[in-house]
Order: C-alpha cells, then structure tokens, then sequence
C-alpha cells in the first residue's frame, strides 16, 4: 500500500498502472468522499493513462493529523475549532498531494479535481510544477468574487435530523446534491453509493476540517496566474457550488476552456458520466498529442 508522509501525516495513495502511453492523471477527492467518487472516470482513462488517486487527509486510509482530543469534543464546539484553531487548509492539502507525487516519482501529470478537490489542484498549479494540464469540476476559486453555496443547501448538508442513522444522514446530506430524476431512476446505485461512503467517506472531525479548509480558500486574485491548460466542467443545475462559479474559472484563467454540462448537477461526474467522461478524454487526448509533439520536434 504505497504512503506519502506530509508534515508527519501518512497519506495513502493508489497508484494504478496500465499500458497506455499518456502522462498519469490524478484525481482529486471532493469534500469529505473517498476515492469511490472517481470510479467512473478511472475506467474511462485507463485505457491510455495511469491513475493516482490519493485520499485526501482524514479520508479512508489517510491519518487526520488533528490532536487526538478534537474529535471527542461535542460536534457544535467541535466546528467551531475546527474553524478558528485546528481545521485543514487547501495549501496544507495541495502539499500532501506534492508528497504523494514526489513518493509516486512522477514528473508531469494531468490534474483533476472536483468541488474542494478542485480547489486543492488549483492551489497545486499555482504552488507546484508537475501538472502540465488542469481539469476542474464543480468547483470555485473562492473569496468574495465567487457564488457562495446556497444558504438552504449547507442547512441540508450540516443540520442533520436528530436520532437518524448513518446511512439516513448520508442520504439527507446528498438530497440537495443530486436530481430527484436520478436518485428515482437509480435506487440500488443510490444505496451502492451509501455503502461506498460508509466504507470510505472521512468521519465527522476530518470532514469539518475539510470544509474549514474550502471555507477559507480564496484565490480570487491570483487564479489568473494559472499557466497550464485548463478544462473547466460545470452543471447548469448544481445546487451545491452554482454554474456561475465555473463561468468565472473560465474567464479568469488564460488558457481555460467551459464544457457546459446543461442540467448537470454538482456530482455531474456520476449523474452525467458519459458527458463527463467525453469531454476530459477529448482535452486530455489533445494536451497528450501537443506534449509529445513538443517532446519530439528536433531543437534549433
């Protein structure tokens, strides 16, 4: 089980090599998921491109690195020092993403991220030099410019009903992120998912940690210094992180390119797969073909 150590947090890593001959993609998690969420875009790059799926800090086999004592605290006081005093931040986490690269030996990859792991791998871009190409979905770049969550979606998403289950607060947690026609189409997929996060997901403590760090994370005005092709994918219908967040990403990065994903929701990647799936292929096919032909043009 390959690990990457961070500031004295082990992060664990998948490192799934095939024969294609594409720069390996990362994927990045979203708050709180395991690496569960990415199945569907693993196995459509597979065929060209190794994959590295980290878990993010305090997500399935990754440590937490918090003090022991925080995630014995009552969950109200617990989010709160979550917030001010202990909580991650996106740069402590695009740092754990450079450990695992250097531990994986890998020199360029393609980069890509979904809701808080779209904010990681900008973050990464703009400290790091490894990702030759950027692929954002259903994320933001944060600060006062950017569309907040809705207030009505974080209710959902924080104030869990009293007494309910595990898998009753994972199901009230996800409402307002997938469409009523998918989770009424795809029932036994819906309960697949919620067997997913239960093995997978962060605990309580991690996953507050993780939302203090998207909380906090503006880059704003400095996201036009992105320097590396950019794929940025948004759903006209997400309800977590608006459409309008992917609209600003597009404008405000030089070299970035929308695909529009009409009535696609904030998990896009698995409600809209095929849609998903397309366009990534098409931008990482076009960027792979540019690298080697810069990496066999004859020096003048």
């Amino acid at each position: 089980m390959p690990r990457a150590s961070s500031d004295g947090v082990s992060i664990y890593y998948e490192y799934d090599e095939h024969e294609g001959d594409g720069a390996p993609v990362v994927f990045v998690q979203g708050l709180g998921f395991g690496r569960w969420m990415w199945r569907w875009q693993r196995e459509a790059v597979a065929d060209r491109h190794d994959v590295i799926a980290p878990d993010n800090r305090g997500t399935g086999r990754s440590e937490a690195g918090h003090p022991p004592l925080v995630a014995r605290l009552p969950g109200t006081v617990r989010g709160l020092v979550m917030l001010k005093l202990t909580g991650y931040s996106v740069a402590g986490m695009a740092a754990d993403l450079e450990a695992v690269l250097e531990d994986a030996g890998v020199r360029d990859v393609h980069l890509v991220g979904a809701s808080l792991g779209g904010m990681i791998a900008q973050q990464y871009v703009l400290e790091y030099n490894r990702a030759q190409t950027l692929s954002l979905l259903c994320t933001t770049h944060g600060g006062p410019d950017a569309v907040p969550i809705p207030e009505a979606t974080q209710e959902h998403i924080f104030d869990v009903p009293s007494g309910a289950s595990e898998r009753e607060t994972i199901r009230h947690r996800m409402r307002p992120a997938f469409t009523d026609a998918f989770t009424n189409r795809n029932p036994h997929l819906m309960d697949r998912i919620i067997e997913w996060r239960l093995e997978q997901d962060a605990d309580d403590p991690a996953r507050e940690a993780q939302a203090a760090a998207g909380q906090a994370f503006d880059i704003g005005d400095r996201v036009d210094r992105i320097r590396v092709p950019t794929l940025v994918v948004h759903g006209t219908d997400d309800g977590v992180v608006p459409y309008m967040n992917g609209r600003l990403l597009a404008e405000k990065i030089p070299d970035a390119r929308l695909e529009t994903i009409e009535g696609g929701s904030h998990p896009m990647y698995i409600e809209d797969a095929p849609r998903v799936n397309e366009a990534l292929l098409s931008f990482l096919a076009t960027h792979d073909r540019a690298l080697e032909t810069a990496e066999t043009e004859p020096s003048r």
